[in-house]
């Protein structure tokens, strides 16, 4: 078994003319760092891409539902958990789980914010409900729940993205846990002066009146003029430089104790969807479906993000990729020896590659989720 518990993921990914995350005035998101601008896509867009792609739900199951709504989830879940329990069962199970009573049976009350809730956890509490029978002791019941955290840990281990990602509880029965993963919000390797797309929504019934006045064939006032709609949306292009950081022991126990083999299993998961999973926004109209051109990967004793390989700007006008993988290659290299760290490092590299020293290469992205499923080498 390898004595490194964290596994730090580099990306560089390249997008084509897009807007692939907005803030509250319409714009791309954006930041200032090396004192220049550079578009950003936040971590909270590529960590929702991911829970909801399909990818997620092939290999890690359903993702929790993340909602203050619990009319709605009580709804959902009495669906879901009809075969197993009874309606009653599954709206105290939430009720219990949240704090408050009544909020699962009436649609107008919220909970005070949203949180990821898994359905195997709700199960988990319907099913100790039912064993207790109908004339158990509710809060004698309740209260023996809240010391007998051990199952409901086993009953979250199917919910993988709430132990990736954590959440914070701040009443009733539902339980803290710290987030395995940590997720940066994706730069530019460079500067970026946003362009502006100005379009239309052409009317195509008033297209065809302006069309009949034009050749002559009706004279009837003079029509509207112009589209059913204008706009302007920024867009831009860029790479862009993906980081995250992946805490095993802590994955390992938000999934109540997981082996090492599991939690690097799902590690190699999480490598895949952050090579190729790209937010949905605006793609209907840039289909900016770009997937990673640079990944490595490293198994280190500590977190490192390399986003200062990238202070500097990038500035080289016969292009941005090769440049950036260079520098985050150099900057690697340099951390790397620098403090001693010891890593074992594996890239993956879209077309020719020129390998640095103490790096494995791989000529296939499946060949590297392979490397990090045997722990850099350990298991063979």
């Amino acid at each position: 078994m390898s004595n490194k518990n964290f596994i730090n993921f580099h990306i560089l990914i390249s997008h084509s003319p897009s807007c692939l995350n907005r803030d509250d005035m319409n714009m791309q998101k954006s930041a200032i760092f090396g004192g220049v601008r550079r578009v950003r896509i936040s971590s909270q867009s590529l960590k929702r891409a991911i829970r909801k792609s399909d990818y997620y739900k092939e290999h890690l199951g359903q993702p929790s539902k993340r909602t203050r709504e619990l009319g709605k989830l009580n709804k959902k879940y009495c669906k879901a958990l009809q075969d197993r329990f009874s309606e009653e069962e599954v709206t105290q199970a939430i009720e219990w789980i949240a704090g408050k009573n009544g909020i699962a049976e009436d649609e107008k009350l919220q909970a005070s914010s949203v949180a990821p809730w898994s359905v195997e956890e709700v199960a988990h509490y319907c099913q100790v409900i039912a064993d207790a029978g109908e004339d158990a002791d509710k809060k004698k019941l309740e209260k023996q729940i809240q010391k007998e955290s051990a199952a409901f840990n086993e009953a979250l281990t199917k919910a993988v993205d709430i132990a990736l990602s954590g959440r914070m509880a701040t009443s009733g029965l539902m339980t803290n846990m710290d987030g395995a993963m940590a997720v940066a919000h994706a730069i530019t390797t460079h500067a970026v002066d946003a362009d502006i797309d100005w379009f239309t929504a052409v009317d195509d019934l008033v297209a065809e009146e302006q069309q009949k006045r034009r050749v002559g064939e009706t004279t009837e006032g003079e029509g509207e003029q112009g589209s059913g709609h204008l706009g302007t949306q920024e867009f831009s292009s860029g790479v862009f430089y993906r980081y995250a950081s992946l805490n095993i022991p802590q994955l390992q126990e938000n999934l109540g104790g997981a082996s090492r083999e599991k939690a690097l299993e799902i590690a190699s998961h999480v490598l895949h969807m952050l090579a190729t999973v790209v937010p949905s926004a605006k793609q209907q109209s840039s289909a900016a479906y770009n997937l990673a051109d640079y990944v490595m990967v490293s198994f280190s004793s500590i977190p490192v993000s390399l986003a200062n390989a990238f202070e500097d700007p990038i500035n080289n006008q016969s292009g941005f990729l090769k440049p950036s993988i260079s520098a985050l290659q150099n900057y690697w290299k340099q951390t790397h020896q620098g403090y001693g760290l010891k890593e074992q490092v594996a890239t993956f590299q879209l077309g020719e590659s020129k390998p640095l020293e103490n790096l494995t290469v791989f000529s296939s992205l499946p060949e590297l989720e392979t490397w990090v499923c045997k722990d850099a080498g350990v298991y063979s």
